[in-house]
Parts: C-alpha cells; sequence; structure tokens
C-alpha cells in the first residue's frame, strides 16, 4: 500500500513538471521524476507478481526497479544542485557522477546474481534478507542513496536564503526536509538489513514502521518541493500578463503624447516578437524607455502629464525594476529584446552619466 502511495504522490508530480518541458533546458528532474515513479510503480504487488511472471519469476524486476530508483536519484540530485548554484555545475556531462552511478548498478547486479532466490517475491529482502550476498546487495543500493540525498539536502538548507523568490525558498527547505527523511528511511533499511543478518526479526520488524513512514514522508515532501516552483511559475506567468496588459493600457497615451513628435525614438515599425509569452512586457519595456528618452530630450514635454500619469510611469518603472531583479530564475529583459532589431542601442536601465545621449543612445550596463 505504501509504495502504490508514493508512487502515485511521484506520477503526481511528473504531471505537474509536463507542461514546462518545451521550456526547460535541462530534463534531469523530468527524467528523474519518471524513472522513481516506475521504480515505486513496478514494486506495487500486483504489476512484480505480473511483470516477474514475464521474467521467469526470478526476481529481476526487483533488480531493475532498484537500478531505476539509484539512476533515478541520480538525476533528481543534479537537477536540485543545478538549480541550488548553477555555477558549481558545468554545462559538461558529470563523468565522475556518471562513473560512480555506473560502479553503482555494476554492484547491484553482481551482488544479486550472488543472491540464492528461487522464487519469486513480493517482499524481497524480508524472504531473502538474511544472506550476506542479499545485504551486501542492500547495502550498494541504499549507501549510494543516502549520501547522494544528504548531500542534497546539505545543499538545499545551504542556499535556500540565496533564493529571490519566496516559493524558490519554500520548496529548497521542503526538498530538504525530504532528504532528511531519506536519510532517515536510508538508515532504517540499513538498521533492517543488520538485525535480519542477525536473526532479531523483532527489531527487524520495529525498524519497518520507521521505514514506512519515512518513504512516505520523503516522497510527499520531495514532490510537493519539486513541485511548486513550476506550478508557482504558471500562477505567477498568469498573474504578471494580467499587470502587464494593464500598465500598458496606462502607458498608452502617456506615449503618444510625448512621443507624438519625437517618432526616431520609437521602435522600428512591423518588429514582432517571436515568443507571445513576452510580448505584454515587452511593449510595456519599450513604451516606457521610449516616454522617458523622450522626457530626457524635451524636457518641457513633462508639463503636459498629469500627476496620475506621472504615477503611471513610476509603476510601470518600479514594476519592471522588480522583474528585473528577480534573480536567474527569471528571464531577463535584455534577453527578450535581442530577438528583434531595434533602432539604435537601448536599455531600460537609465545611464544618467552618459553625457548628451539619451537612454536608447547609452551603452546597455555589462
Amino acid at each position: 500500500m505504501i509504495q502504490a502511495i508514493a508512487a502515485a504522490v511521484i506520477w503526481g508530480l511528473v504531471l505537474c513538471l509536463l507542461p514546462g518541458v518545451r521550456r526547460r533546458n535541462d530534463h534531469s528532474i523530468v527524467v528523474a521524476a519518471v524513472t522513481i515513479a516506475s521504480s515505486l510503480t513496478l514494486n506495487i504487488d500486483s504489476v512484480y507478481v505480473c511483470g516477474d511472471a514475464i521474467l521467469g519469476r526470478r526476481n529481476v524486476l526487483d533488480l531493475s526497479s532498484n537500478m531505476l530508483m539509484v539512476v533515478g536519484i541520480y538525476f533528481l540530485s543534479r537537477a536540485i544542485l543545478r538549480a541550488a548554484d548553477p555555477s558549481d555545475l558545468p554545462a559538461t556531462p558529470d563523468r565522475s557522477g556518471l562513473a560512480v552511478l555506473g560502479l553503482v548498478v555494476a554492484g547491484l547486479i553482481v551482488s544479486f546474481s550472488f543472491i540464492d532466490a528461487p522464487q519469486s517475491s513480493t517482499s524481497f529482502m524480508a524472504d531473502y534478507g538474511g544472506q550476506w550476498t542479499a545485504a551486501i546487495y542492500s547495502a550498494v543500493q541504499f549507501v549510494y542513496m543516502g549520501v547522494v540525498v544528504g548531500v542534497t539536502g546539505y545543499t538545499c538548507f545551504r542556499f535556500r536564503g540565496d533564493m529571490n523568490r519566496p516559493y524558490f525558498r519554500i520548496a529548497f527547505t521542503l526538498i530538504g526536509v525530504g532528504c532528511a527523511l531519506a536519510v532517515v528511511l536510508v538508515l532504517a533499511v540499513i538498521g533492517m538489513d543488520i538485525f535480519h543478518l542477525l536473526g532479531d526479526l523483532d527489531s527487524m520488524r520495529a525498524l519497518s514502521v520507521v521505514y514506512d513512514g519515512a518513504v512516505l514522508g520523503a516522497m510527499i515532501f520531495l514532490c510537493a518541493g519539486l513541485a511548486l516552483p513550476p506550478v508557482a511559475r504558471r500562477v505567477s506567468r498568469r498573474s504578471d500578463a494580467a499587470t502587464e496588459s494593464s500598465l500598458v493600457d496606462e502607458l498608452t497615451e502617456i506615449w503618444e503624447k510625448t512621443t507624438g513628435t519625437r517618432t526616431e525614438l520609437r521602435l522600428d515599425s512591423g518588429v514582432k516578437i517571436a515568443d507571445q509569452r513576452d510580448s505584454a512586457r515587452w511593449r510595456l519595456h519599450r513604451m516606457l524607455v521610449e516616454t522617458q528618452d523622450a522626457l530626457l530630450v524635451d524636457p518641457p514635454l513633462a508639463k503636459l502629464l498629469s500627476n496620475q500619469e506621472v504615477q503611471a510611469l513610476a509603476r510601470a518603472e518600479e514594476y519592471l525594476a522588480v522583474r528585473q531583479r528577480a534573480g536567474p530564475h527569471e528571464r531577463k529583459l535584455e534577453e527578450i529584446e535581442r530577438r528583434a532589431p531595434l533602432r539604435g542601442r537601448h536599455s531600460w536601465r537609465v545611464s544618467r552619466n552618459a553625457s548628451g545621449q539619451t537612454r536608447s543612445q547609452a551603452q546597455p550596463p555589462a
């Protein structure tokens, strides 16, 4: 039952991640979610019995499930570490990490081949865990998982304060708690294996309660932490789109009033934005820059603006400034701007020390 609930939780995470697959450059988190969900699904009793029967009733499905789990844990850790501290993870393949993963998978295969398990079993370690080879088989998997999730959890708690957006801080806290529970899970498994080898079945059963709770808790916290950013981003995009559309409407009359006689400051006509999700923010950005350029070139134009219009300009500038400070998880307006050919060099940041230059003519900051 625990395996079925945990699998359902992870498949729910997969559904949360799928809408953003096309926009991601790194798909490690999706690969991790799918492989871990598949591993847990194979351990559901009804699925295991049917699948293992097809494979000859030699418990090969247990080996397959455990290999999927360590692969998923590797990609999960890599995705989280990259999100927490991108500078520490180069874009080149993680050869050392993959080499260790390869050794772990090889260790699982070799140790499994020496286990005397003549019959298919849905409780593999409970039935065959009294063998040293089975204990080694379990230890290879869970020691690797314990080290990986331990490092990942430490990194989450270390860098959560560096996240600009509150939902990233919450997400990293949830993931850190999930990793801590995963370490408890690993310790429980190692303890159960030791008690099994010693023949202390009562202590082994007592630890199994800890194991069940740790499995469910780890999966819930990890999935909540991993699902929060993509869901929050989708909600934020909808809110931002409504705000940007409203600000564009407020600035349209101001922009017409200030740039009507300064058309050389306007964007070339006919320019289109390839990504329609950015079009409202891009228009807001350009209208604000061009309006402020016109006021800089022809200061008397400011007399045409009412207090409400000045406040609207201030709101638009503050909105874009906040989005610009959003951090590495938010695309910058400079990136949006590069997609379209502009007249002159434009930057929405003011270059007030550029003598004799308008904002659109000044060099953008490095």
